[in-house]
């Protein structure tokens, strides 16, 4: 079967990608925070998005987590899943932009994000691939190249991986780690 002009353009922008920055609530997490009695929060995140994120790592790509808003439920996750970075309290999200370009020494067209909300837009209209969670704003998935099947929280950062293995054909690669393949 032949590709589609779609599925070209989207392997196009796929391959080229070297970082991938990922919101954190509503893309890593459900979108719930849940505040104990003390106030402190918690939050719900997937152990297999957390393993697309060490795939990913295998593969030589690092994942940099950017959010408007600080947690400390955040660093012990990203720990866990061996993020290169964060970037908490960042408002707007492109202004650290520049400074995350330039430490990983990509450029925009290289960076794949994914967001799920209104504050995630102005970044997704900078960089290379854009990508809305399936239950993202409308607005979100207007400016997205790509939407995920999967809900964010829920295995929508395993399919982000997933894809950009695949088509940057180094699935194979990372089976192999595992034995498997």
């Amino acid at each position: 079967m032949a590709e589609t002009s779609v599925v070209k353009e989207l392997k196009l922008k796929v391959n080229k990608i070297k970082l991938l920055l990922l919101d954190v609530d509503g893309v890593l997490t459900d979108g719930k925070i849940i505040y104990d009695s003390a106030g402190r929060d918690t939050k719900n995140f997937s152990v297999t998005d957390g393993l697309g994120i060490t795939l990913l790592k295998k593969a030589g790509i690092p994942t940099v987590l950017i959010s408007a808003k600080g947690s400390g439920a955040i660093k012990p996750r990203a720990r866990d899943m061996g993020v290169e970075d964060i970037f908490e309290n960042a408002s707007p999200k492109t202004a650290v932009l520049e400074r995350i370009l330039k430490k990983y020494r990509v450029s925009a067209e290289e960076v794949c994000f994914a967001g799920d909300d209104l504050v995630d837009v102005c970044l997704m209209k900078k960089i290379g691939f854009p990508v809305a969670v399936f239950n993202a704003a409308a607005e979100v998935k207007q400016a997205a190249s790509y939407i995920t099947l999967k809900e964010g929280g829920r295995g929508a950062v395993r399919e982000i991986a997933e894809l950009i293995l695949k088509f940057q054909d180094k699935w194979q690669q990372v089976l192999k780690s595992y034995d498997i393949g």
